[in-house]
């Protein structure tokens, strides 16, 4: 499903425009990555998560020639599903 589907989906169960929808799932998108961004989780009941992590800087290897480089610290998003969505995705 990408964001289109996701929006005419929407849009038939809440009985609304599309137009409306895709200003909804918009917000709710925008709304999500500005407040990560700054460090805060959101969190829906039920569903999960989103949050953001931060990630040390590490030696790694180039996997083509063996040699080592360097990876940067850097942050992170993270997703974590809730308990009833994690239940039924099994």
């Amino acid at each position: 499903m990408n964001k289109g589907d996701l929006i005419s989906q929407i849009a038939g169960d809440a009985g609304i425009s599309k137009a409306e929808a895709t200003k909804a799932v918009d917000s709710f998108v925008n709304t999500t990555i500005n407040t990560v961004k700054k460090g805060d989780k959101v969190t829906l009941v039920g569903f999960g998560t989103f949050s953001s992590s931060k990630r040390a800087a590490r030696t790694g290897r180039n996997p083509q020639t063996g040699a080592e480089i360097k990876i940067p610290a850097r942050t992170v998003a993270k997703f974590k599903p809730g308990k009833e969505f994690a239940s039924k995705v099994k």
